[in-house]
């Protein structure tokens, strides 16, 4: 997942649980502004590359094992960022799902 768009589902995430708390909306640079799309698109997207990290990681890791050109370094590196960006996608999951919760707890 790229770092701006990571920035711009935060921005989202941040909009929306101001929203949810009754609080005034966060100053979104999101991406239907930027002209990229709606936020199902966007994360979309995020989860592809994340994914793209991780067979990219586990391609390094078999290419290691089959004693190929790859040194351990790089499969380390490859391994960090599949986890980092699976993390950061599991900390948006779950600031999704409060979103939601916190919109259902509302009263009409």
């Amino acid at each position: 997942m790229t770092d701006v768009r990571m920035q711009q589902v935060l921005e989202q995430m941040r909009a929306l649980q101001a929203q949810a708390a009754g609080g005034v909306q966060a100053p979104a640079q999101g991406p239907q502004q930027a002209g990229q799309g709606d936020f199902s698109s966007v994360l979309r997207s995020a989860i592809d590359t994340v994914n793209e990290t991780r067979q990219a990681s586990s391609q390094k890791t078999d290419a290691f094992l089959r004693g190929e050109d790859v040194s351990l370094t790089e499969v380390m590196i490859a391994s960090q960022k599949s986890r980092v960006a699976f993390e950061a996608t599991k900390q948006v999951r779950n600031r999704l799902l409060e979103a939601y919760q916190e919109i259902s707890r509302m009263q009409v």
